[in-house]
């Protein structure tokens, strides 16, 4: 799934640019669109964690944001960290649309037709992509927001996580 989000064919198909699926705005717009929903996400995640940005890649008529979370979620607590995520986006009118078998990726739809995904790789470290629907076709801008932490979006892969939580990196499960 990973792979059909990053290539921009995404997790309903090819995108068409259609008024219906955001041919009102241009891929500028779009990028920012995209960059406000990560925002938002990441405002959510209380206690707060540390982020940078992993690429950002116009396509023909789409476009990919991502970012990936550089605070260490302990195996305890990445059952709570993806509930956390999943009741945000639920909240904000977006459709879950898949949930990987392990069960450590969900991938959503906004009712503009923007995909979402937030994934847990084994090493700790959450991974949050959206792929806008095919606009009009514009120049784009990096994103204009600073990373919460170190900058690695000029590496090819961010590394793996290294920040600390007392929180989210604590090795016992999150009591309700």
């Amino acid at each position: 799934m990973l792979s059909l989000l990053a290539t921009g064919c995404g997790i309903v198909g090819p995108a068409s640019p259609d008024k219906e699926q955001g041919a009102s705005m241009n891929m500028q717009e779009a990028a920012e669109r995209a960059d406000h929903i990560l925002d938002d996400t990441f405002s959510a995640i209380k206690p707060p964690v540390e982020w940078t940005y992993t690429y950002d890649m116009p396509g023909g008529c789409y476009v990919d944001r991502s970012r990936s979370v550089m605070t260490i979620i302990s195996p305890q607590r990445r059952g709570s960290f993806l509930g956390l995520v999943e009741r945000h986006w639920k909240n904000k009118g977006y459709k879950l649309v898949g949930v990987s078998e392990d069960k450590l990726s969900a991938f959503f739809l906004t009712p503009d037709n923007f995909q979402l995904e937030v994934t847990i790789v084994t090493n700790g470290q959450a991974d949050f992509g959206v792929t806008t629907p095919c606009v009009e076709k514009s120049p784009v801008a990096p994103p204009a927001k600073l990373s919460s932490g170190p900058d690695y979006s000029k590496r090819t892969f961010a590394p793996a996580p290294n920040v600390h939580s007392d929180f989210w990196s604590a090795e016992t499960p999150v009591s309700h």
